[in-house]
C-alpha cells in the first residue's frame, strides 16, 4: 500500500520499491514523479478517465514530437492525437518511449526460465488496472521515466545505467482528466534499476488547492 498524507494543495503518495499505484488527474492537475533514491524507472500508463479507450499512444506521441524521448514540453497523446498529459518541469532531462515493460514472459526469454516468476511490471499494471476494470487487452506500449535506453548507430537498443540521481523530478499537467497507472519497475536482472529497486514519491497539486 502507498502511504499518503494530505494538506491543502497537494497528495502525497510514496510508492514502495517493486509496488503498484494508480489515481485519477483532474483536468490542470500535476503529477510529479519523483526518483527518491535515484536510478528507479517508473513504468507508466494513462487513459482518459472518461473513457479509457482513448489512451497514450506511444506512436502518436513520437510522431508529434518527432522525437523518441520525453522532457519539458513533450505532450502524451491519444492514438487520435489528443493531449493527455504534458511534461511541465523535468531535472532529469531524457526518458524512454521505446523500452517496454518487463514481464515473466520477457524475463524468461531474456534471462532465463529461473526468472519466470519474478514479479514484473505487466502484473503490476494488471493487478492495478483491474480496480479501474481494465484488463490485458487495454494494455499498451508505455513510459519508462528515468530509464535509459539509447539506440545505438546501428539501430540496436542498449538498456543501461540510468541518467537519474537522488531527487529528480518530472512533472505532468493533466490536459484533460487523466488516469495513471504506475509499476514502480521491480526489475533485477538490468540496470535500469541500479539491480536495487527503490520507492519513489508521486505528488498531486489540484488547482486552487483542490477546493
Amino acid at each position: 500500500m502507498s502511504t499518503a498524507y494530505e494538506s491543502r494543495l497537494e497528495l502525497t503518495f510514496d510508492v514502495p520499491a517493486r509496488a503498484p499505484f494508480s489515481t485519477v488527474l483532474k483536468r490542470g492537475s500535476e503529477l510529479a514523479i519523483i526518483d527518491l533514491g535515484g536510478n528507479q524507472a517508473v513504468d507508466f500508463l494513462c487513459y482518459d478517465a472518461n473513457d479509457t479507450a482513448k489512451r497514450y499512444s506511444a506512436a502518436a506521441t513520437i510522431a508529434a514530437q518527432r522525437t523518441i524521448f520525453l522532457t519539458t514540453g513533450s505532450v502524451l497523446r491519444t492514438q487520435e492525437g489528443a493531449p493527455l498529459l504534458t511534461v511541465v518541469a523535468d531535472t532529469c532531462g531524457r526518458h524512454d518511449t521505446i523500452g517496454g515493460a518487463c514481464s515473466k514472459e520477457s524475463n524468461s526469454l531474456r534471462y532465463g526460465q529461473h526468472t519466470r516468476f519474478q514479479h514484473a511490471c505487466v502484473e503490476n499494471f494488471l493487478s492495478e488496472g483491474a480496480k479501474w476494470g481494465l484488463g490485458k487487452r487495454d494494455l499498451v506500449s508505455n513510459v519508462n521515466w528515468y530509464m535509459n535506453v539509447p539506440v545505438e548507430e546501428d539501430g540496436t537498443l542498449g538498456i543501461v545505467d540510468g541518467i537519474s540521481a537522488p531527487g529528480l523530478e518530472v512533472r505532468l499537467r493533466a490536459e484533460t482528466d487523466v488516469l495513471v497507472l504506475v509499476s514502480n519497475c521491480p526489475q533485477i536482472n538490468n540496470p535500469c534499476n541500479g539491480f536495487d529497486p527503490t520507492p519513489v514519491r508521486m505528488v498531486v497539486t489540484s488547482p486552487g488547492g483542490g477546493e
